[in-house]
């Protein structure tokens, strides 16, 4: 990947305007949490709210003013195809168990993928007053300040972010947790993925592995990660793979070995 990609500046500008106005109705309908209707997908801890799916058609409909022939993947709204060979994909509001719970732990994701990678992520956490930026070729930024990974930071002197749904086995969640634990590290969850993954970017956290993710739910983390100098699993982003599970790894360098042994994945299968 290269980062003469014709179109990726005004598609980063895009996603980030996108994301601060994004962020502030979700951040509105926060506010007012208590008047929301509240579904269940899955399970009781997969929710969705009308506040997920109008920040989402917020988000489509710039999208169509702008680059009509671009493809998108909303976790709301689903997959639209398109023939310019950038697709957008987003999360409104990931997270939305802690938003509508009355915690800070959420974030606006958008992502576009061109040629099967992740080459801009933005994510907006309102309530921190936070927006990470990244772009191939373009560097990391969190609030316009470059992001740099620190190569001395392992999972023994940092702390690893770890995520689980209902498609994990309590059992195998255990494990590992457990492993982790028995090489010394230690871990935090806070109810959204992709701001951790952020998170990872910032080197606040020193990686994040969930075994089953969506593409809305980390793509826009990934290229941020990328970008910071860090290391991510790759995750199958061509056409209907987009909308399948995956596992998930981002990590800063020097602690990629010890988290592929800690997630029992092979670098050289990745």
């Amino acid at each position: 990947m290269t980062a003469e990609i014709a179109g990726l500046d005004a598609r980063f500008a895009l996603a980030k305007s996108m994301a601060e106005e994004a962020g502030q109705l979700a951040y509105d309908y926060f506010l007012k949490r208590e008047t929301l209707v509240i579904e269940t997908k899955r399970d009781a801890h997969d929710v969705v709210s009308i506040a997920d799916r109008n920040v989402e058609t917020l988000i489509r409909d710039k999208i169509a003013a702008v680059f009509p022939d671009d493809g998108v993947l909303g976790e709301e709204h689903g997959l639209l195809d398109g023939t310019s060979g950038f697709t957008w994909v987003l999360d409104p509001i990931d997270g939305t168990t802690p938003f509508v719970n009355g915690m800070p732990n959420w974030c606006v994701s958008i992502a576009v993928v061109y040629a099967e990678k992740p080459v801009i992520g933005v994510i907006h956490s309102p309530c921190h007053q936070e927006i990470y930026a990244a772009a191939t070729g373009r560097g990391a930024t969190l609030n316009g300040k470059p992001l740099r990974l620190d190569g001395t930071r392992t999972i023994r002197n940092a702390v690893t972010g770890l995520g689980a749904n209902d498609q994990v086995k309590p059992g195998e969640m255990g494990a590992i947790v457990e492993r982790l634990l028995s090489n010394g590290g230690n871990f935090m969850r806070n109810g959204s993925g992709a701001l951790m993954i952020a998170y990872v970017a910032a080197g606040r956290l020193v990686g994040y592995y969930e075994p089953y993710m969506h593409a809305w739910d980390c793509l826009g983390g990934y290229c941020l990660v990328t970008e910071a100098g860090g290391w991510t699993l790759p995750f199958p982003a061509r056409g209907e793979a987009l909308t399948h599970w995956a596992p998930v790894l981002a990590a800063a360098p020097s602690a990629v070995d010890d988290l592929l042994k800690v997630a029992q994945l092979d670098r050289a299968a990745a």
